[in-house]
C-alpha cells in the first residue's frame, strides 16, 4: 500500500470507527448530523484510497482540490480499469450522501430505526470494499466491539417505510397538526427515495407538503415512494459479523446517469412508462376477468386491490386523473372470486 493510499485509508478507517461510536453514544446532542457527517466523510476517504491503490487519479489535471464525492462515486462504478463498486452499492452510497447534506447543511429529523440501517449497511458496505480492493478483514484491524447497537433494529425495508408512514399520519391527527414536524420527519424518506430515483437535490418543502397531501387522502408506500418500493435489505450473521446489505428487488433495472447532468445522481432506476404498466381501466378489466363493471368494483373492493402498488396505480395526466390497473389485478380477481362466492362479495358490497 502506497503512503498517500495508506495515509487516506487509515483516516477512513478513523472516521468510519467515530461515526459508529457516536452512533452507540448515550447522548442524543448532534448524534444523528455526526453519524452521517463522519460515516459519508469515511466513505469519500476510502473511495479516495481504492482508486489510487487500482491506479487511478483523485485529482483532475491542474485543480488544487481532490475530486469530491460524487465524482468519485462515478469512477469506482463506471471507470473500466478501476471500477469496484456494483449498481446496488451506488444506491446505498447515493442514499448516505443525500442524508449527510440535509445534516449538514439545513436539518434533518431521522428515526432511530433509520438511522441503524444506514450505520449497518454502510458498516458493511465499507467492510466489502475493503475486503475486495485491499484484501484486507475489516474485523482484524478493528475492535469487536465496532458495530452499531440497536434496541430496536428493522427487519424488513418495506415494514419500515410503512411504520415511518404510521408516526407521520400520527402528527398530522385530529387536534395535533404538527405539520412542522411531520414534514421534517418525512424529509429523510424522500431524500432516499430522490437518491434511488437518482436525483441528487433535496425535496422542497413544497414537495414534502405535496406528499403529505396524498398521504392524508389515503395514499399507500407504493405510491408515495415507488423506487423505495423496490428495494429490500438482506441480514446474515449476527453480532460483529453482523452483514447489513441493501440491494434492489430481482429484474428491477438502473441506468447510469451521463456524467454532467443537472441534479443527477451517478445511477437511477430505469423509469417504466406507467401506462404501460397500469395498462387497464375499470371496465376493461371487468372485460378481462368475464364480470359487470359493478360486480368487479366489488372484487377491487373485497380484496383491497387499491392498496396493492403492483396491482393498482391512480395516474394523472394534466388535471385528469385515471385510476388504472395492472395485468396482476386479473390474477388477483380470479383469485378472489375463486376464494369467496360472487354472490358474497357482491352483497357485502352493497351494504358496505
Amino acid at each position: 500500500m502506497k503512503k498517500e493510499v495508506k495515509h487516506l485509508y487509515s483516516k477512513a478507517v478513523d472516521s468510519l470507527v467515530l461515526s459508529i461510536e457516536l452512533f452507540n453514544r448515550p447522548n442524543d446532542t448532534a448524534r444523528v448530523h455526526g453519524v452521517l457527517i463522519m460515516m459519508d466523510h469515511s466513505f469519500e476517504m476510502l473511495l479516495k484510497a481504492s482508486i489510487l491503490h487500482k491506479g487511478g487519479k483523485i485529482k483532475e489535471r491542474r485543480a488544487t482540490q481532490t475530486i469530491g464525492f460524487e465524482s468519485c462515486v462515478r469512477k469506482a462504478f463506471s471507470d473500466g480499469e478501476i471500477k469496484f463498486l456494483t449498481e446496488d452499492e451506488v444506491l446505498t452510497l447515493q442514499s448516505l450522501n443525500g442524508l449527510r447534506d440535509a445534516a449538514q447543511h439545513y436539518t434533518l429529523e431521522i428515526s432511530e430505526q433509520h438511522l441503524y440501517f444506514q450505520a449497518q449497511s454502510g458498516l458493511t458496505l465499507f467492510r466489502d470494499i475493503v475486503k475486495r480492493v485491499f484484501d484486507i478483514d475489516l474485523k482484524e484491524g478493528l475492535p469487536v466491539r465496532v458495530l452499531p447497537l440497536s434496541t430496536t433494529p428493522p427487519t424488513d425495508i418495506q415494514a419500515f417505510f410503512s411504520n415511518e408512514i404510521v408516526e407521520i399520519k400520527k402528527l398530522l391527527g385530529p387536534n395535533k397538526r404538527k405539520n412542522i414536524e411531520a414534514i421534517e420527519k418525512l424529509r429523510a424518506l424522500a431524500i432516499m427515495e430522490n437518491a434511488v430515483q437518482g436525483n441528487d437535490t433535496q425535496p422542497s418543502d413544497g414537495e414534502l407538503k405535496k406528499i403529505l397531501k396524498t398521504l392524508e387522502k389515503g395514499g399507500n408506500f407504493g405510491q408515495l415512494f415507488p423506487g423505495v418500493s423496490t428495494l429490500n435489505f438482506t441480514a446474515n450473521g449476527y453480532g460483529p459479523s453482523l452483514d447489513l446489505r441493501i440491494s434492489r428487488k430481482e429484474g428491477v433495472p438502473v441506468q447510469v446517469v451521463p456524467e454532467g447532468t443537472p441534479g443527477a445522481h451517478v445511477v437511477a432506476l430505469k423509469r417504466v412508462n406507467e401506462l404501460d404498466y397500469y395498462n387497464l381501466g375499470r371496465d376493461q378489466l371487468a372485460k378481462k376477468v368475464g364480470l359487470t363493471g359493478p360486480k368487479t368494483s366489488a372484487v377491487i373492493h373485497h380484496l383491497n386491490l387499491k392498496a396493492d402498488p403492483e396491482s393498482f396505480k391512480r395516474i394523472s395526466v394534466g388535471n385528469v386523473h385515471h385510476e388504472r390497473y395492472s395485468q396482476k389485478a386479473i390474477g388477483q380477481i380470479k383469485a378472489g372470486i375463486a376464494a369467496t362466492p360472487l354472490a358474497e362479495i357482491w352483497e357485502n358490497y352493497k351494504n358496505r
